[in-house]
């Protein structure tokens, strides 16, 4: 049983599809992979131009409507691709579009409060992409079902905590020391950047589970949506956790 916690790519991803054993019609890993490089391209060039925006007045208020459009439609696109695979060669280039405004608003505005955390939170990122991929790929890590259900616990209590968050500040209720720049707080966020890492493992194992199994070409870009939802999440865990740790000094 394939089991991974990214919503994008879950137990019944690849259920109902038409599989081929044309490899020239097929999903490979090496096309994901073609796929998941130009959703990196479109997000960094829309990411870049909001960065532009806030740099060029310095107000916050210049990339909040950015953030929010990005964030709410960048939702909705995703949602959209979760439901309906086989737009996700258009959907997916707009997901990334979406995400690159948010993305370059949060950045710019941590930038500015922290200067060269932007490009540490990148590094970090790509680090740990390219750290645990050889790890896989090398069999060092492996995606047992005990590692699989461990990872989906683990990022399935995380949301949950997430979620009780934004209920409870809707009445101006704030959880104490998990969201602030303390021992808890740092070791908070620790534990969440080093759950979004290992989601890579288990995406990098269902990718190649499809692409053994002769899914469709289309699902190549869906394959990379999904990537990309990973390395979001863990972008903005990496530049939490390093605004934390600035914030202490």
């Amino acid at each position: 049983m394939m089991r991974t916690a990214n919503p994008a790519l879950n137990e019944q991803t690849f259920k109902g599809l038409e599989y081929t054993a044309d490899r020239s019609a097929a999903m490979t890993i090496q096309g994901t992979v073609n796929k998941t490089g130009w959703l990196l391209a479109i997000l960094l060039i829309a990411a870049v131009w909001t960065w532009n925006k806030f740099f060029e007045t310095g107000n916050p208020a210049t990339v909040t409507p950015l953030i929010l459009t990005g964030a709410l439609a960048g939702f909705v696109v995703a949602l959209v691709t979760v439901f309906k695979k086989t737009w996700a060669g258009v959907t997916a280039p707009l997901y990334a579009a979406l995400e690159g405004l948010m993305l370059g608003g949060i950045s710019s505005i941590f930038e500015a409060q922290f200067p060269g955390i932007v490009i540490q939170a990148v590094g970090l990122t790509f680090g740990t992409l390219f750290c645990l991929l050889m790890a896989y790929k090398s069999g060092l890590i492996k995606a047992t079902e005990n590692f699989k259900l461990g990872i989906v616990a683990a990022t399935g209590a995380i949301a949950l905590v997430y979620l009780v968050t934004i209920i409870l500040g809707f009445f101006g209720v704030r959880i104490p020391l998990i969201h602030g720049s303390g021992i808890v707080g740092i070791g908070f966020s620790l534990f969440v950047v080093v759950i979004a890492a290992l989601n890579l493992v288990l995406d990098f194992d269902f990718i190649e589970h499809g692409a053994a199994q002769g899914a469709p070409k289309y699902m190549e870009w869906y394959a990379a949506f999904g990537l990309m939802v990973t390395l979001i999440w863990l972008y903005i865990e990496i530049l939490r956790l390093l605004a934390k740790l600035r914030d202490r000094r």
